[in-house]
């Protein structure tokens, strides 16, 4: 985003002035992730993006930057509708016009946008003019990424009517908040000399619309790199969790100051294997239980002889004795009675499971 930026760092109600914008309007950028990483989600979703390379410039970029996982964006949709596309006309179409404009471009089908965007102020001109963009994901990111190579939808968004409009001046007095159009003025028509204006060599004076880039940013998916996903699934709730669990005290701005945080609620013969798990404030935890990489909420009682693996428990659930939960997410102040056995089952908040369920699946 600084090398798009324009002259003029101070703004006016959000945008460059001094003409910066209408010289060369900046661009936009959204973040996405590999979904193939070490914590692999079934059934997770996935977007269709396809990219393009930056042009590199004269100066290496240092090791330290970003610009490696940048590139440009030029088409974006959910796997979900590719297939339908594909389902409907049997076969995958790529119009010529982006093969035209970009002779490399590289399709990604394992990667997920993170929902996380860098936009220009005039992107909220361009959502006020269409009303048909009802999804930033979806819509503005799609249509915007196909705008800069398809001819002629960009004048279909009215981004030519965007980027040439005048603004109001809110003040005569500073340079910095006189309106662009201001720099647009035909000085030869204030001379006191006059000139003749030349012909012009081309019958077509409309001046061709460019579009600003859509850049995305691939995350890195190694362990070491700062984790960005989206968490809108169960799934992705318990694995997420259990994840943030495995990190060490005060080692990331995720982690907690420590691993249990009520020890003297912890019964003796009682396991609970501390380099996985994370319990809150008030838990208790009776005798002869096992706790094996679970995230156990603040005011949870389990009670003698439950044995939890892989589970999610939400604030103030109970479970029964003799429980046996094996990759469960528990909801708020849910209740499970004695003996149950559930297995990869989602409880709904403030249900009362009754005793002796087993491998009972409820949400």
């Amino acid at each position: 985003m600084v090398r798009q930026a324009s002259l003029g760092g101070s703004t006016v109600d959000g945008r460059m002035a001094l003409n910066g914008e209408k010289a060369g309007r900046r661009g936009g950028m959204t973040v996405c992730y590999d979904t193939q990483s070490e914590t692999p989600i079934k059934g997770e979703e996935t977007d269709f993006i396809a990219t393009t390379p930056l042009k590199s410039g004269p100066v290496p970029a240092p090791k330290s930057s970003v610009s490696s996982q940048l590139s440009n964006l030029v088409l974006s949709m959910p796997t979900d509708t590719l297939k339908d596309i594909t389902e409907k006309r049997h076969q995958l179409s790529i119009r010529h016009s982006l093969l035209e404009a970009h002779s490399r471009v590289r399709t990604l089908s394992s990667h997920r946008d993170a929902h996380i965007y860098i936009f220009p102020h005039w992107v909220m001109d361009l959502i006020n003019k269409n009303e048909r963009l009802d999804s930033i994901g979806e819509d503005v990111i799609g249509w915007w990424a196909k705008a800069g190579w398809q001819d002629g939808l960009g004048e279909k968004l009215s981004l030519h009517e965007i980027f040439n409009g005048t603004r109001p001046s809110s003040s005569d007095d500073n340079l910095l908040d006189n309106p662009a159009t201001q720099d647009d003025i035909d000085y030869s028509t204030l001379s006191s000399t006059w000139t003749s204006k030349c012909r012009s060599h081309t019958t077509d004076t409309k001046k061709k619309l460019v579009v600003p880039p859509i850049l995305t940013y691939q995350h890195p998916s190694t362990p070491t790199a700062p984790l960005i996903r989206r968490v809108d699934t169960s799934a992705l709730l318990l694995t997420i969790s259990l994840r943030l669990a495995t990190l060490e005290p005060n080692t990331s701005p995720y982690s907690f100051p420590q691993k249990i945080a009520y020890p003297s609620g912890i019964a003796s013969r009682t396991t609970v294997t501390r380099p996985d798990c994370l319990l809150a404030e008030n838990v208790t935890v009776e005798e002869k239980c096992s706790l094996r990489e679970c995230v156990i909420g603040a005011n949870c009682q389990i009670k003698s002889g439950a044995k939890l693996s892989k589970c999610v428990l939400m604030d103030g659930v109970v479970v029964g004795k003799g429980c046996k939960l094996s990759g469960c997410v528990v909801g708020k102040r849910a209740e499970i009675g004695e003996e149950c056995v559930l297995t990869d089952c989602e409880v709904q908040e403030n249900l009362l499971v009754e005793n002796g369920m087993s491998r009972f699946v409820l949400w």
